[in-house]
């Protein structure tokens, strides 16, 4: 995966006790002239920060009131992403005297313990707002307002993708948009739980942390990001012990082969689906038309129409847009041309937003064949999260061969496929295994000394995404919604599906978390309402649960590994 920004906190990240020291200044300016765009993202009001903050300016974006409000210091354009407070729950807070008070465009702010204030006149006045905590501060915004969503509408406004974003924060508030990054960091003096939670932590607290980070990104971004792994793509299991297996996203080209009719196209179409279902932007050059009903991803090209490379460019420049490129109307002779002209875009639009992220390359030897006559474009030397998939690997290019590193060999033959790969490449060929069951494939990494994988492969789920799209980001009735009342009943916040559920799970305080856990009140809605009797299962067993942190946790990345499209950007 490709970092192409860093959204980072304000108090207690970059800036110790209100501001931020010169070397963090100046790592943030080496950053953001290597190319990459810097996103701020605080609770604070706007007015407020660039009062104490005179470098704001260096920023792309700003995301301010904890996701309440954009600001774009190029142009000095600000863009409320909610509404403002009502006016009747301000003026009774002041009637109660909550002190201090702080009202921005759409945040309440005061601090602890004026929770309970603010929770009793939400109740009082029917309002479905919630509260967010920032160690002693407290938040109070409209329902599904937060750093994650003022994080999607900053990348949005860049053209980036959550999963390209490296996050850095402290505290609390900056679970939710740390939860939606590519990689997630705290800096050394963050809260406990926020650690936990992260791939990376900085030795070194507040601002020198960011820089720490930033250092390392810039000196050797291959070892700053290697234990990173969530973004390999889970291919099955390994048959003689159950071990999972994922391809790697980061080391170099994925090769599928078998000949026709052993099963390459259906594993390929799998592995597309798991991508797409995850957020994932693909694009695939589809040379035979396998991909025309495909869902989940944009059709262009038909048999009487080829696309031209502009056009793909302009669709893919859409983060959230898949596409699969349609070449029947592009003679079989003409395919490696056309290849050679789409590959200049995409590989531009990759190096400067790490996407489409992922590659895929149907039939390949139709666009990169092992002809001497032909010319073909120079591929670039790194091409990780590429899937090559062809008959045979000797009809590939020398080229495309030297990119791949892990080999997929499918059908009775794959121990022939693997020798032919080496011997294509004048390497001596790992030691043959018996070839694989119908449901299994054979996997070989060059790179690991690891040996020849027998893998049992999935099924594809595509029926079963469809059914669950309404849960994930439907609009369920008030009954079929998940109401977070907490013990005395002075809360009313509504999930109408599971994407506003985790938003408001994440927010939440910990004894309403725990109350509604206890009573077993996201099992029953899980199996109910949601009508998922497996994740109502597997989430069961944490109602024994006492730790609210770990219990959330857990309970999030149960619903997020199940309803994709509730955990991605």
């Amino acid at each position: 995966m490709l970092f192409c920004a860093l959204a980072t906190d304000y108090d207690g990240t970059l800036a110790r006790s209100g501001q931020v020291d010169e070397a963090t200044i100046g790592a943030l300016r080496e950053l953001k002239s290597a190319g990459k765009r810097l996103v701020l993202i605080t609770g604070r009001e706007l007015e407020q920060l660039r009062l104490v903050f005179e470098y704001s300016n260096d920023f792309d974006v700003i995301v301010a009131e904890n996701g309440a409000l954009l600001y774009l210091p190029a142009t000095r354009e600000m863009r409320k992403l909610a509404p403002a407070p009502p006016e009747k729950f301000i003026a009774a807070l002041r009637a109660k005297s909550v002190e201090p008070l702080s009202v921005g465009h759409s945040i309440v702010a005061t601090w602890t313990p004026n929770e309970a204030v603010m929770i009793e006149t939400l109740r009082e006045l029917g309002l479905d707002w919630q509260l967010i905590f920032n160690k002693g501060a407290v938040m109070c915004l409209p329902p599904g307002v937060n750093k994650a969503s003022g994080l999607k509408a900053a990348l949005e406004q860049l053209g980036l993708s959550a999963f390209n974003a490296v996050g850095v924060g402290d505290a609390e508030n900056d679970r939710a948009f740390l939860d939606i990054c590519g990689c997630s960091v705290a800096v050394a003096n963050a809260l406990p739980a926020v650690k936990e939670a992260v791939d990376i932590v900085t030795r070194a607290d507040h601002g020198a942390g960011v820089s720490e980070l930033i250092r390392s990104w810039l000196d050797d971004p291959c070892a700053t990001f290697a234990g990173v792994r969530r973004h390999d793509l889970l291919l099955g299991t390994v048959t003689q012990d159950g071990a999972q297996v994922a391809l790697p996203a980061d080391r170099g080209a994925i090769l599928i082969a078998g000949s026709s009719g052993v099963g390459k196209t259906t594993l390929t179409h799998l592995l597309v689906e798991r991508l797409i279902e995850r957020g994932y932007q693909v694009c695939i050059v589809d040379p035979e038309g396998d991909y025309d009903r495909f869902e989940g991803i944009a059709h262009l090209g038909s048999p009487e129409r080829t696309p031209a490379p502009e056009e793909v460019a302009d669709l893919i420049a859409a983060p959230r847009t898949s596409v699969a490129i349609n070449l029947l109307a592009v003679d079989t002779t003409d395919r490696p041309a056309y290849f050679a002209a789409l590959l200049a875009p995409l590989e531009s639009l990759r190096a400067r937003c790490g996407r489409p992220h992922w590659l895929v390359l149907d039939e390949a030897h139709h666009l990169s064949p092992a002809l001497e006559d032909v010319r073909h474009r120079p591929m670039p030397s790194d091409m990780s999260s590429t899937l090559f998939v062809t008959t045979h690997p000797k009809n590939l290019s020398r080229a495309a061969l030297e990119r791949v590193h892990t080999v997929i060999a499918v059908g009775e033959a794959a121990g022939a496929i693997l020798a032919e790969f080496c011997a294509a490449l004048g390497m001596a060929a790992p030691q043959t295994v018996p070839g694989p069951p119908s449901d299994a494939v054979l996997l070989w990494d060059r790179d690991r000394d690891a040996g020849v994988l027998t893998v049992k492969v999935g099924k594809s789920r595509q029926v079963h995404q469809r059914h669950i799209r309404k849960y994930a980001e439907g609009r369920l009735g008030s009954d079929k919604s998940f109401h977070f009342r907490g013990s005395e009943g002075k809360l009313n916040l509504r999930a109408h599906n599971l994407a506003t559920f985790l938003d408001l799970a994440r927010g939440v305080d910990d004894a309403t978390w725990l109350h509604h856990l206890k009573r077993g009140d996201y099992t029953r809605w899980f199996e109910k309402a949601i009508k998922d009797e497996e994740l109502a299962a597997e989430v069961r067993p944490l109602e024994s649960e006492s730790d609210p942190h770990a219990s959330r946790e857990r309970l999030i990345e149960a619903v997020t590994r199940r309803y994709a499209a509730t955990g991605t950007d």
